[in-house]
């Protein structure tokens, strides 16, 4: 689905059933250099399963106009100015899960338009989320080299089974090919300009004790790009949050891929019963 937003073209992806802003609405935000495909599984089975899906193309990257924003708080306001687009401002049953760069703008979503969110999901996530200055250079001037590291350090194992195994299936191959499709359809230095809006984000303990709604943190207990303990001062934060959860899965930092299933079971399973759908 193509919404204007602002006067660019914002790509959401419906999970293979038309939107419906009367039912309750489930948006799935994606990390740095990466798209809607993320949440293939999981989006797909909320839209079946009681709930309107908007799987986001983040500004500037596949097919969400550019250029793509610099900033944490400016994404945030993005995706609220998204569902001004195709939902009444009144709406409420709203869950919005986002991964890694995306748990961040779901944050920042959450403290900045509280009447939106009624439940939040937080996976792979991390406060600071910081870039080391050597892969923001490389991310700058050696994209190749920066998304080979970042898939690398993505991924528990060297090849992690799907749920759905066929012939030649391999996940990091997979997320590598993807992360340099985002990067051939977007715009130079794509990889660095994600990077730097995370690096750069630091209102994630204010922002966390402003959110009032349920909150599920989803961890992956072997993930080298965000581990456990650094989601522990965002989880800290959130005095305010009427409930705070965590669910720590065995994968890395790729939880949608390496346990799809499980990611599945840990997202809906929060989600269906906060914005009256359960």
């Amino acid at each position: 689905m193509i919404v204007d937003v602002a006067g660019k073209a914002a790509y959401a992806y419906t999970g293979g059933r038309a939107f419906d802003p009367q039912r309750p609405i489930a948006v799935f935000v994606h990390g740095a250099q990466h798209d809607h495909s993320v949440w293939a599984l999981q989006s797909r089975y909320f839209a079946h399963h009681g709930f309107s899906v908007l799987a986001v193309d983040l500004p500037g990257h596949m097919r969400s106009a550019g250029p793509a924003l610099k900033s944490i708080g400016a994404l945030a306001d993005w995706l609220a100015a998204l569902l001004d687009a195709v939902c009444p401002a009144d709406k409420q049953d709203i869950f919005v899960a986002g991964h890694s760069m995306g748990s961040l703008v779901t944050l920042e979503f959450a403290a900045r338009y509280p009447a939106r969110a009624a439940c939040i999901a937080l996976l792979a996530t991390a406060f600071p989320m910081a870039v080391s200055p050597a892969l923001l250079e490389a991310a700058r001037e050696r994209e190749d080299e920066a998304i080979a590291l970042v898939n690398a350090w993505s991924h528990s194992t060297l090849a992690a089974k799907p749920s759905s195994p066929g012939p030649g299936a391999w996940l990091r191959g997979m997320n590598q090919r993807l992360m340099e499709r985002v990067s051939a359809h977007g715009e130079p230095q794509l990889f660095h300009t994600d990077f730097a809006a995370c690096n750069a984000y630091a209102n994630g303990l204010t922002s966390a004790a402003e959110v009032r709604c349920p909150v599920r943190l989803i961890v992956g207990q072997r993930d080298a790009m965000t581990p456990p303990r650094a989601a522990r001062a965002i989880a800290d934060a959130l005095t305010q949050a009427r409930e705070v959860d965590t669910v720590a899965l065995d994968a890395g930092h790729a939880l949608m891929t390496e346990q799809p299933d499980a990611t599945l079971d840990a997202l809906y399973r929060f989600a269906a019963p906060r914005v009256g759908n359960g």
